[in-house]
């Protein structure tokens, strides 16, 4: 190897020089030592000389034997140098071309994936675009198209030649997850099929772009209305009533009807998504699990979520379950019902959270004090009182106390069943203590009765 080296860089030069750490190697067509030149000795294939009787060296000879053996002690930490050198870029640049491998491979394996289930095709609205049409449609990603930003990357208002327009997600490129989390969203979004689930229509898988094309809600999402003073009045209970029932439906057909069994693990306001007519759509599958036919809850020490809307058991813990999203949902109707967010450092009262605020008012059935001050009771004040009881008993502190969603779906569907009495939910105890004007303290809580602020936030 070190022959080639030296034939690449020193061919046709008329000196060169290589600098080693012990040693160094020169040429050149001028003498640059003061010393006889070295003797240029050429093989003509004559006989080998007979051998000659040992004689005493001669003091030329020996100085010449010196050189030789000064030269042959230079050279090889010279060559090794050198071989060393060219095997550890060898190896380099074997490495950088694995690690391509390795990311065109996990493209390769989302790519293959999606053509297994068999949805790029003529027959299917799953595509995959290429990077210069995403571009174009959202104006090089320009800020103006900008819709907002979560916790896989910014989304991106899209207009395609045709006229059609879309939400783009582009994954954020110092998203350590990221990768994980866009293989899970194609694996699942696109094997999924529901009018209250947000529908994938592509990706675009092109070096270190990962990108995901959906459909264009032009409603945005439902915190953009319930949790505005202005925007939540332009919706009516009938409005709010129809979007907790198919947010319902959505997670149903999740946990029990699609072709896999999902638990999402992150629902909340924001990834509710609102079509033309207020409908709501479910988004956001990265964080969601797969589990068999027969299995209902599992661990994970990875535990990633938003504050306010998980269950006890998996901030604390890292138990997730189906249990799990009926608690978020829980979390989800009072937000709607009573227009103020779950989440934050906010005081309702004597409390810091808002289901122990909501929990109060039904025990001291003052419950009217929860509901948006821009929703007359009059009318619905049954339907209202009903959401409200279906709400305290997803939120219950017990992960076995909450029904499933087929039993929250009957609850909504029927006014005449009858519902059980809740019991206390999380984070009931996080009350506040003021005597004159004394420093505020709260309450010890029971073991769940804290929930864990370091997370993976989204």
């Amino acid at each position: 190897m070190s022959i080639k080296f030296m034939a690449r860089y020193f061919t046709g030069q008329q000196g060169g020089r290589v600098l080693g750490v012990q040693c160094q190697f020169r040429y050149g067509t001028t003498n640059f030592y003061h010393a006889q030149p070295m003797r240029q000795i050429r093989w003509k294939g004559a006989a080998v000389p007979p051998p000659t009787p040992s004689v005493v060296p001669s003091q030329t000879h020996k100085v010449r034997l010196g050189k030789a053996v000064l030269v042959t002690v230079t050279l090889i930490p010279m060559m090794a140098l050198l071989v060393c050198s060219i095997s550890c870029f060898a190896w380099n640049k074997r490495h950088r071309k694995g690690k391509a491998r390795f990311h065109d491979k996990a493209n390769m394996n989302v790519h293959e994936e999606v053509l297994a289930l068999g949805l790029e095709g003529r027959n299917s609205e799953f595509s995959f675009f290429d990077f210069s049409e995403v571009s174009n449609a959202t104006s090089n990603f320009s800020d103006e198209s900008k819709l907002g930003q979560g916790g896989f990357g910014p989304v991106y208002k899209g207009q395609f030649p045709d006229g059609s327009e879309v939400a783009v997600k582009r994954l954020a490129s110092h998203s350590g997850q990221g990768l994980i989390e866009f293989q899970n969203e194609v694996r699942l979004i696109a094997k999924l099929q529901h009018t209250n689930l947000v529908r994938l229509l592509g990706c675009c898988i092109q070096g270190e772009e990962k990108i995901l094309i959906y459909e264009y809600l032009p409603n945005r999402s439902l915190d953009f209305f319930i949790f505005d003073q202005a925007r939540r009045a332009l919706l009516d209970w009938n409005k709010r009533l129809a979007i907790i029932e198919g947010i319902a439906q959505g997670i149903l057909y999740l946990h029990k009807h699609s072709r896999l069994r999902v638990i999402h693990r992150d629902l909340k306001a924001s990834n509710i998504l609102l079509d033309c007519d207020m409908n709501p759509k479910i988004s956001d599958f990265g964080l969601a699990k797969i589990f068999g036919s027969n299995d209902t809850e599992g661990n994970t020490k990875r535990i990633a979520g938003t504050y306010g809307y998980m269950a006890p058991e998996y901030a604390s813990e890292g138990i997730f379950s189906i249990k799990s999203d009926v608690f978020s949902f829980g979390v989800l109707i009072i937000e709607i019902v009573s227009g103020t967010r779950n989440s934050g450092f906010h005081q309702f009262g004597n409390f810091f959270n808002l289901l122990g605020y909501a929990w109060k008012l039904w025990k001291e059935e003052r419950w009217l004090e929860l509901i948006d001050a821009s929703l007359p009771p009059e009318v619905h004040a049954l339907e209202m009182m009903r959401c409200v009881k279906i709400a305290l008993l997803c939120v219950q502190e017990k992960a076995v106390d909450r029904p499933t969603m087929s039993d929250v779906v009957a609850m909504l569907s029927n006014d005449t069943m009858t519902l059980p009495d809740p019991k206390h939910p999380a984070y009931f105890h996080v009350e506040v203590r003021s005597d004159q004007g004394s420093k505020v303290d709260a309450e010890p809580p029971s073991v769940n009765g804290v929930t864990v602020s370091v997370l993976n936030g989204r």
